[in-house]
């Protein structure tokens, strides 16, 4: 029976975007390192067609790299509406998964929970990587029905999801940024040779090519000549409609810092990521062991300060809350700095950047997610003390 003292986390993992296997490998992490004798922990999967059910078990303790290649191994990585043997999910009917409800039971109080087919829950943990979980759209359903959950609202999400947005933010901030253009969808199909003329004019080779709207380095390309940067612009609208052209930081180093908290976040110590490839893309997040996490990063006091100051003016400027992994690029022939991007749902496995940044700034795994689940609580009851009616 649901008790006042045991917290019920309601974890929604999976998800329609190309990070759904990143999501189940970070889900299984948490569902393993959540105190049982604080939490009952309720596994929700969100399927890749974007149907909700309940897991009759939770995810196995799996790599995302293990998960994508077991998946491309049956051929059915883009066809993962059904799920795989770890997670035996039954789907419920046409019955309503989520509604709200008014339980009394806490010291009094009237408290708002979701209600999951007839579950109470007293928070959700959203840990859906990339479009349809990371950029706002869950969370939005959430505010909606008014339930506390993990990271941050609305507004972050989608501005730290649509990386062309928040360079407007950023700038606007006075964060450093490399040199970049902004191509609309509908400009290239229009005019794509005279899209990649202006492109091959006002830039030196190499530039970087990116969905605006995708995580985990899905369809980024590294140019270095006017006929690939056709085909990266071609692969990059195939993805999204928004498309982004970025000045190579050559030879940079890719420092990331792990943010944690709401109006006044700390931060952990810089890593350093080394990536098997050219760059971190897909391949050397995932599926190629080679690539190396330093932690601490080997940088000067005063530079590792600058990340972390950096880190919290770029997660304040979004308005971002709970968390979020702020990625830099370094330059080492001249030792400038250069934002990269937020990440609101960074990856959460226990061998993921985020936690093992903060593990080695002395909080461990479990620790965090208190941490974390405290904080949406916290900011939850802060939000419902404002009228929305009169």
């Amino acid at each position: 029976m649901h008790t006042v003292d045991r917290l019920r986390i309601g974890v929604v993992y999976g998800g329609r975007s190309g990070e759904h296997e990143v999501s189940l490998a970070s889900a299984a992490a948490i569902f393993s390192q959540l105190d049982p004798k604080r939490y009952e922990a309720i596994p929700i999967f969100v399927d890749k067609t974007g149907r909700w059910s309940l897991a009759d078990a939770i995810p196995v303790t799996m790599s995302a790299g293990e998960i994508i290649q077991n998946q491309e191994a049956k051929g059915s990585l883009n066809a993962a509406s059904q799920p795989s043997e770890a997670h035996f999910v039954t789907y419920p009917s046409d019955e309503t998964i989520i509604t709200i409800s008014r339980d009394n039971s806490t010291m009094g109080q009237s408290v708002d929970r979701a209600v999951v087919r007839g579950l109470s829950l007293d928070i959700i943990f959203p840990i859906i990587h990339g479009p349809f979980g990371e950029d706002g759209t869950l969370q939005g359903l959430l505010e909606l029905a008014n339930v506390p959950f993990v990271g941050s609202g609305v507004l972050a999400s989608a501005l730290a999801m649509d990386k062309a947005m928040s360079k407007v933010v950023f700038s606007a901030h006075d964060l450093p940024l490399v040199a970049h253009v902004v191509v609309k969808g509908s400009e290239w199909e229009a005019a794509p040779d005279t899209i990649a003329n202006k492109i091959d004019q006002d830039f030196s080779y190499p530039v970087f090519v990116k969905p605006s709207n995708l995580g985990s380095s899905i369809g980024v390309s590294r140019v270095t000549n006017k006929v690939e940067l056709g085909t990266a612009l071609s692969n990059a609208y195939s993805l999204d409609d928004t498309l982004l052209v970025e000045a190579a930081v050559v030879n940079a180093r890719e420092i990331e810092c792990s943010v944690l908290g709401n109006e006044s976040p700390l931060t952990s110590v810089p890593g350093e990521v080394v990536p098997s490839g050219e760059f971190y893309d897909y391949e050397s997040k995932y599926l190629d062991s080679r690539s190396q996490l330093l932690i601490p990063a080997d940088l000067s006091a005063q530079l590792s300060n600058k990340v972390r100051d950096l880190s919290v003016k770029a997660f304040l400027a979004l308005g971002c809350a709970g968390m979020a992994r702020v990625d830099f690029l370094l330059d080492q022939a001249d030792g400038k700095l250069y934002l990269n991007e937020v990440n609101t749902l960074p990856g959460f496995t226990t061998i993921s950047q985020y936690p093992k940044l903060w593990e080695a700034t002395g909080l461990e795994y479990s620790e965090l997610l208190d941490r974390l689940i405290e904080l949406a609580r916290t900011r939850h009851h802060q939000k419902n003390r404002f009228e929305t009616s009169r």
